[in-house]
């Protein structure tokens, strides 16, 4: 198989290593030419992904910010060609599948929204590692839900990749699950840190603490144009979450126990519910 991945940061840097690992052949393209130069050199990366060898790719992953991915596949839509299946791995899906479905019918190649849901708060190709996807989920956006040929292609060509599950929705669930389980605990993340007590906490802090802050250290710019993008499905759990707290402020602020109990009790049986035990 040969696959190009377009953009060798940590998500990108990592599908390179994981196909190289399971022997495929691998193209990049990166912005800084100096990363591809370094992943060729360290044996990762087998060549440059051009407009004259993209058509003989069997798939084509873009790792770039969503802007920056719809470009990429602009730029690249009249040299593809009939055989690659082209997936993009952003973080929201709207707005780039509502650019790319159109692309990919008026060129005749074949396009699929995608998200890796895996990684860590540290970005660039030098933290990218071939294991980082095992296990993880992925999440596709096919133009047609009942292309089973299709979707079987898919899995196959994603197989070295090492997810746990793929799984198939819409542009728009997407979006508004992603702004609950990932996009909200972001803001909450960096929001949290920023208390004046967090310049003192060494020493009474614990996992609690944490589990709070891991997702705080995060990549500003490209979390900015992801919460933009997906501005009012965030706004809906940041007014949720508001609401939920104002609830828990007032309770303390009169002295309420009784309501403060039925408060935590109220989200401990939540939890239980949608998670289980």
């Amino acid at each position: 198989m040969t696959v190009g991945v377009a953009g060798l940061g940590l998500i990108g840097g990592s599908l390179v290593k994981a196909y190289k690992a399971a022997g495929h052949e691998v193209l990049g393209w990166n912005r800084s030419r100096s990363v591809l130069d370094f992943a060729m050199l360290s044996g990762e990366a087998d060549g440059p992904l051009t407009e004259e060898n993209v058509s003989r790719c069997d798939l084509i992953l873009v790792a770039l910010y969503p802007e920056a991915a719809i470009d990429f596949i602009r730029r690249m839509a009249p040299h593809f060609g009939p055989r690659p299946v082209v997936i993009d791995c952003c973080g929201t899906k709207r707005v780039v599948c509502a650019a790319c479905f159109p692309l990919a019918e008026e060129y005749g190649f074949t396009y699929l929204g995608g998200h890796p849901m895996a990684g860590t708060h540290n970005s660039g190709y030098k933290y990218a590692r071939a294991t980082l996807f095992r296990g993880a989920p992925m999440v596709l956006v096919p133009p047609v839900f009942d292309d089973i040929e299709l979707l079987a292609r898919v899995k196959e060509l994603l197989a070295p990749a090492l997810f746990g599950s793929i799984s198939v929705t819409t542009a728009e669930k997407h979006d508004e699950m992603i702004a609950f389980t990932s996009q909200l605990a972001h803001v909450v993340s960096n929001a949290y840190i920023k208390s004046p007590t967090a310049a003192s906490h060494k020493g009474f802090s614990a996992g609690s603490y944490k589990d709070m802050t891991r997702v705080a250290w995060l990549n500003p710019e490209m979390w900015a144009e992801l919460f933009l993008e997906n501005r009012d499905r965030l706004l809906f759990e940041l007014d949720s979450l508001c609401d939920s707290l104002a609830a828990y402020r007032d309770a303390m602020e009169r002295g309420d126990r009784d309501e403060l109990i039925r408060l935590l009790a109220e989200g401990a049986k939540r939890k239980e519910e949608v998670d289980g035990r």
